[in-house]
């Protein structure tokens, strides 16, 4: 769940929304503050989408499954740029990122499901809700955490996932566990200082809007992240700390096959980040707004999936379209909004339900299109674009209008 700029007037209402559907048992049977462990922190498997209760309390919110053929691994990385000062961390420190491997795995289920968000991150979160703070109720993901990487043969290829503004790096996760399920190894990063993050430590770090970070900071940190892609396909280890990796995940990703997506401002720097570096060879942008204004050629495969920020009504989209001189694509959602491409759609109504909230008090904060429908073009649509372009696996649903969407309009 998140906070933009851009939809600054609902912003505050999906938060405390959020916020207070996890916040819900806290009221009742609930344990005090520093006995409070979600399921994944005592090591148990769940099943993804189950529906498991806190205490007797209200249900966990849930995510949908991912529906590739592999069970999904992840690992979190805790990675130091010594090439860029942090004088905000102190004298002598250098920018330190949290990110997210995400990886097709195999003899997944001994190992625990991965929360949505780390407990510290989520309890910063709810911190800034004003609510009390019931972790247990924060959805699980389907992500195994350790679990060995499965390979047959070739390389996996890699995207990596750019947050919108005052974010995180989970905001994503239907799309980055989908892409994980049909063998794609995708990386997030929490973009410190404008997204919530919590370091192996145990500081948490909240968005500082006192800093302007802008969509080329953004790509600055997604560029340092690409170095570490290399790192990996070159069986170099790059935790600061050196933890262990899983099984198999050195030498497996491949460095010649790098996609990009990212939400709001993640969308502008996925744009940014691939006229910067020719390392990222495909593009997608959710509801990016392409401010500031990008006035330089892009010749490389770019799609936007577009809600709010339409060429229509946007003048920075609007120019931005033509510089695309590569093969692109513009679809659009019937009923979506600025968050309708991401996993607010989903957890939105969930947590209204536990407050008893009106269908139109939720219309008004994730539009008209059906979650579950927003869910299919989630994992659908992505998919079928980086297949295309990392793999040169055509897909029909990118050729034109397709019966099994209705919903989506190509746009010309």
């Amino acid at each position: 769940m998140t906070t933009t700029p851009f939809t600054s007037r609902h912003a505050m209402t999906r938060r405390r929304l959020l916020g207070a559907a996890l916040a819900a048992g806290a009221t009742g049977a609930a344990a005090p503050l520093a006995l409070a462990r979600p399921a994944w922190a005592t090591g148990r498997a769940a099943t993804p989408g189950s529906a498991a209760t806190a205490a007797g309390g209200p249900a966990r919110l849930t995510l949908p499954e991912p529906t590739g053929p592999h069970p999904v691994g992840t690992v979190p990385l805790h990675l130091l740029d010594a090439s860029r000062p942090d004088p905000l961390a102190g004298p002598g420190r250098f920018r330190e990122l949290m990110a997210s491997v995400w990886y097709p795995a195999r003899e997944a289920g001994e190992y625990p499901l991965a929360p949505w968000m780390a407990d510290g991150a989520l309890r910063a979160f709810l911190a800034d809700t004003g609510f009390a703070i019931d972790p247990a109720l924060a959805p699980l993901t389907s992500g195994r955490v350790g679990a060995p990487v499965h390979r047959a043969g070739r390389r996996l290829p890699v995207v990596v996932y750019s947050h919108g503004a005052h974010s995180h790096r989970a905001d994503h996760t239907v799309m980055v566990q989908e892409l994980a399920s049909h063998g794609y190894v995708v990386i997030t990063v929490d973009h410190t200082r404008d997204a919530i993050t919590e370091f192996p430590d145990g500081l948490v770090l909240t968005p500082d809007r006192s800093i302007p970070m802008g969509p080329k900071d953004f790509a600055a940190d997604i560029r340092f992240l690409l170095d570490q892609v290399d790192a990996l396909a070159a069986g170099r280890n790059p935790d600061t700390d050196g933890r262990p990796l899983p099984a198999g995940l050195l030498h497996a990703l491949d460095p010649d096959r790098i996609g990009m997506f990212g939400w709001s401002k993640g969308g502008t720097a996925t744009a940014y980040t691939m006229l910067a570096d020719r390392r990222v060879r495909a593009g997608l942008s959710l509801d990016g707004p392409m401010q500031p204004t990008i006035t330089t050629d892009l010749d490389r495969p770019f799609m936007m999936m577009t809600a709010a920020f339409t060429r229509a009504g946007q003048p920075a989209v609007a120019e931005f379209w033509p510089h695309l001189r590569g093969w692109r694509l513009d679809v659009q959602a019937q009923g979506a909004v600025h968050v309708s491409y991401g996993d607010d759609q989903v957890l939105i109504p969930q947590a209204a339900k536990l407050l008893g909230l009106t269908d139109e008090q939720v219309r008004d904060m994730i539009g008209t299109l059906d979650p579950a429908r927003a869910v299919k073009i989630q994992q659908a649509y992505p998919v079928a674009f980086f297949d295309l372009h990392l793999r040169h696996r055509p897909s029909r649903l990118l050729d034109g209008p397709s019966t099994a969407f209705p919903e989506v309009t190509y746009l010309p």
